[in-house]
């Protein structure tokens, strides 16, 4: 991995430190960035106007075969873009080496590249949070050795190989097994909207998969809500398994009168079939520590009641 092309296709950044410190310690690795100078677009809360945003995803087709693409940030903006994009000249691209990386609202982009084209993207680390993070005092924060290593080989590697050692107590009749389908999902709220979209993988395209989901600043009733909804539309009942990643930042309150994130999940528990296993504690999300997931690879879950791995080459 030797060069990075910058692209900010939803939110501006909510400070001007973050980017500069993440391009910053990115050249410490001997890594060549380009189109930096997106991280300085605004335009009301979005990275610039749709029109600009929009060729910036488009003119990806163009870039060398060597490169990786990488997010500047999250937010939201992508969906308003989806229409216009030139899907096919990105697979294609795609299959000639183009790598694509980020998460969060970048999950519209990527689950309708699979959905158009079947290419694979790399649900993984972004520039902001990921590379620039500070401290209170605005110091630098290196970014997480996990997410660094595991982002390493998804890229130089094409390697997807993590063990979870977490009690699992959500999986359903068969308290052990191995599956394998296609790897697929991220962000609960982005992936929910796009239901009912020809954005959306199809029942056929998923099937047996092995969907993942997490999200930020969604309190667990929401999240219930639209894992219900998931589960309403046939999505959750078409997976092989259901993997759950960090769900952060989100506030109880008194009126909870002790329902949490896990009184939502085995609300989903009692209803999603239990050939189906549900499990926790999948290091990706928005947190530090977090894989670099290919999104529409195939790959391999073996579990039992003590943790999971998750394997996959592609």
């Amino acid at each position: 991995m030797k060069k990075i092309h910058l692209i900010a296709p939803s939110g501006a950044s909510l400070d001007t430190r973050s980017p500069l410190a993440g391009i910053d310690w990115l050249r410490q690795q001997g890594i060549a960035i380009h189109n930096e100078q997106c991280v300085n677009r605004v335009e009301q809360r979005f990275a610039g106007s749709d029109i600009e945003r929009l060729a910036e995803i488009n003119d990806l087709s163009s870039l060398p075969s060597d490169h990786l693409v990488m997010a500047m940030r999250g937010g939201y903006g992508v969906q308003r873009l989806l229409p216009n994009i030139e899907w096919h000249a990105l697979a294609r691209a795609i299959q000639e080496g183009l790598q694509i990386c980020g998460h969060s609202d970048f999950t519209a982009l990527q689950l309708g590249l699979l959905a158009k084209t079947g290419a694979i993207t790399l649900a993984g680390p972004m520039l902001n949070y990921d590379f620039g993070r500070q401290d209170e005092q605005g110091n630098s924060i290196t970014p997480n050795p996990f997410m660094w290593k595991h982002f390493q080989a998804a890229v130089q590697g094409r390697i997807l190989d993590c063990s979870v050692t977490d009690a699992q107590p959500y999986l359903g009749k068969v308290d052990s097994g191995s599956r394998s389908g296609m790897l697929w999902g991220g962000n609960l709220t982005v992936l929910t909207a796009l239901v009912g979209t020809p954005y959306m993988p199809t029942a056929t395209q998923t099937q047996d998969g092995i969907l993942f989901l997490e999200d930020v600043n969604e309190h667990p009733y929401r999240v219930e809500r639209m894992l219900m909804q998931l589960l309403d539309a046939g999505i959750l009942g078409n997976q092989s398994a259901v993997l759950l990643g960090g769900f952060s930042a989100y506030r109880l309150y008194e009126n909870d009168r002790g329902y949490k994130l896990e009184s939502a999940i085995e609300a989903i528990r009692t209803r999603l079939s239990t050939e189906t296993p549900i499990l926790t504690g999948l290091p990706f999300g928005h947190q530090a520590e977090k894989l670099t997931l290919p999104v529409g690879a195939i790959a391999t879950l073996s579990y039992n009641s003590q943790g999971f791995t998750l394997e996959s080459r592609w």
